[in-house]
């Protein structure tokens, strides 16, 4: 007989199944993102509320409207008063992000290996500023979500829903373009870029960011210190609804400040992916720290512990 805790899950996990199988038929499809995803994680991979099944089911039966989870959640601000960063009191967040974000070779890289077009945002969540004894930060005062649209609502959603987003904290970056390319084909930050394994499947990477010029928040000039490149297989669709990794995922280039040169307000690297033989995917981040990952967060400043992270660009070669 199952548990009544058992039997609840249960029952909340079809009530979200049925609300998907609405919204996926609604002339207007709303979105549906996951909040805060492993702050009821109890350790590194030991899933809590949220888990690499409900996203699954979830995105399997409405792939346009439940479409991602946060990479870096609200309420940044807890260790200006004693608290943690996100409220994420059981296991902590990594220079800030979830750990099904920030865990190189995870969940997210579960997920993108099989092909899906899952993403990551920031929010602020704020309920009540740090100054007046809370966790957060003002709407946009630390954590920004960037999506390419024009100033419209509409195409605002569908920037949202197809991956044109890129995420900072501490306003570290304002710009962030990520380009592959191959034989004269170009694809950015949640497309895909076509191979064709007969002739040369090289893959030209193009990333532009652009740095903040003043001060942010705190009143601080922030640099980028590294920028990492990360690359994935593409291996389709999982039998194993509750993988949380994937073992093809790891960083192919670190990139310094004499690694990039200055192209008008923006810095520019390029790298090559030599011959691509497999569907992949690659995405960047870029860190404030000289940390080779980012480590697991105590109660330091926020501040001096700010990341960008893109969404990934898929390669599919035929």
């Amino acid at each position: 007989m199952a548990s009544p805790a058992g039997a609840s899950a249960r029952r909340q996990a079809a009530v979200m199944v049925g609300f998907l199988k609405a919204a996926r038929d609604m002339r207007q499809k709303p979105l549906v993102i996951a909040h805060h995803a492993a702050r009821s994680a109890t350790g590194l991979g030991v899933w809590g509320q949220d888990t690499p099944r409900e996203f699954r089911n979830g995105n399997n039966t409405a792939p346009d409207v439940y479409v991602g989870f946060e990479g870096a959640p609200g309420h940044q601000a807890g260790p200006l008063n004693g608290g943690a960063r996100g409220g994420y009191g059981n296991h902590p967040t990594y220079g800030g992000f979830d750990q099904m974000t920030a865990r190189v070779g995870g969940l997210w890289d579960s997920l993108l290996g099989e092909g899906r077009h899952w993403w990551i945002t920031a929010t602020s969540d704020s309920h009540v500023h740090w100054t007046r004894g809370g966790s957060d930060f003002w709407p946009g005062e630390y954590s920004k979500t960037y999506v390419m649209a024009r100033q419209d609502y509409g195409d605002i959603m569908d920037a949202l829903r197809n991956g044109r987003i890129f995420v900072t904290t501490g306003d570290l970056i304002t710009a962030l373009d990520v380009t592959a390319g191959n034989q004269g084909r170009q694809a950015t930050v949640g497309e895909t870029l076509v191979v064709n394994r007969r002739n040369r499947t090289d893959v030209e990477v193009e990333i532009r960011f652009r740095p903040l010029e003043g001060k942010n928040g705190n009143g601080d000039r922030p640099e980028v210190r590294r920028v990492d490149l990360i690359t994935g297989q593409v291996s389709g669709v999982s039998a194993n609804l509750d993988a949380d990794t994937n073992p093809t995922t790891k960083v192919v280039a670190r990139f310094g400040p004499g690694d990039w040169r200055r192209q008008g307000r923006d810095y520019v690297i390029r790298h090559t992916l030599s011959d691509v033989q497999t569907d992949s995917y690659l995405r960047v981040r870029g860190t404030s720290t000289d940390e080779m990952e980012p480590a697991a967060d105590g109660k330091e400043s926020p501040w001096q512990d700010l990341w960008f992270y893109s969404n990934p660009v898929f390669v599919r070669v035929r």
